[in-house]
């Protein structure tokens, strides 16, 4: 049978710790992203011969749709916005219809093919280099597109109408700006129950592979967690100077109400459970120097 006795004895003091060097060199980087938000609409213009002769500067307006924070509307012009060209031509528009400043997009106006052949009329800044960049709107109600869209009498014979009916997509790219920096994560961690994981094992004696005799009574431990936890039961259970009869170690100088908190302090992370009667600062005392 080995022998455990406890002894006053101090802690070896813990090591001084290193700060990082302040003078350590930092690299920190960034970077603008400009980019565009697409959408699209599609407006299906019925009665298009009913619409004829509105007048000129007179319009079909679509819904309000919504693309990159801002409200569009397409207009359609059946017989032309400017009066110099006397109806000759249809007018296709896109328009901001929300409140903003300088807004820049790309769009596009398509006349679609209803033939199924897909030969679409397309106007678009999509897929070219612009040389001014895109397009700036700068207040609410500015427009883009063409006056002289479509001849009127081509339109009249095209694939474009069917049905008396006009079917229109317009592509929207607002372009938006915005800088990225190093990215921070955050991972929330819970609480290590481990302890209580720990707990249950010597409650249960569930894989108990040493007994500690104290003071006429016997305690079912685990090596691993003693020693882990402990610089005295390391030194006993797996230091050159370990007991070889692990099967039942005596501890002297000891109570055993006071050895069975120690251990369950040891492997529950507490003190929490010191039993009734049992001086707390005598086991704290005695998980300090131990």
């Amino acid at each position: 049978m080995g022998t455990i006795r406890f002894s006053s004895r101090d802690l070896p003091a813990a090591p001084p710790t290193s700060n990082p060097s302040s003078s350590i060199p930092t690299k920190t980087t960034s970077s603008s992203i400009t980019e565009t938000v697409n959408g699209s609409h599609e407006f299906k213009i019925g009665g298009y011969s009913l619409s004829k002769g509105m007048g000129v500067g007179k319009y079909i307006a679509s819904d309000t749709f919504y693309i990159g924070g801002y409200a569009w509307a397409i207009y359609f012009y059946p017989d032309g916005k400017s009066p110099e060209d006397n109806a000759t031509y249809v007018s296709l528009f896109i328009a901001l219809a929300s409140e903003g400043t300088d807004v820049r997009a790309l769009f596009e106006l398509s006349l679609m093919d209803q033939s199924g052949k897909e030969r679409h009329k397309v106007h678009s800044h999509f897929g070219r280099a612009l040389e001014s960049g895109p397009y700036t709107l700068k207040y609410r109600g500015s427009m883009w597109g063409y006056k002289r869209f479509y001849r009127r009498n081509q339109l009249e014979t095209s694939d474009y109408l069917k049905d008396d009916t006009l079917l229109v997509r317009c592509c929207v790219g607002v372009v938006k700006s915005h800088t990225e920096g190093p990215k921070t994560y955050t991972i929330s961690v819970p609480p290590s129950n481990i302890g209580q994981h720990f707990g249950k094992l010597l409650d249960s004696g569930t894989g108990t592979d040493v007994n500690f005799e104290v003071d006429g009574e016997t305690f079912a431990s685990h090596k691993i967690v003693l020693a882990a936890r402990s610089p005295v039961f390391r030194a006993q259970l797996f230091g050159p100077m370990k007991d070889q009869n692990t099967q039942c170690i005596k501890v002297e100088d000891m109570e055993a109400p006071v050895f069975k908190d120690i251990c369950g302090a040891i492997h529950k992370c507490t003190c929490g459970f010191i039993s009734q009667g049992v001086n707390p600062f005598y086991v704290l005392g005695c998980l300090t120097r131990h």
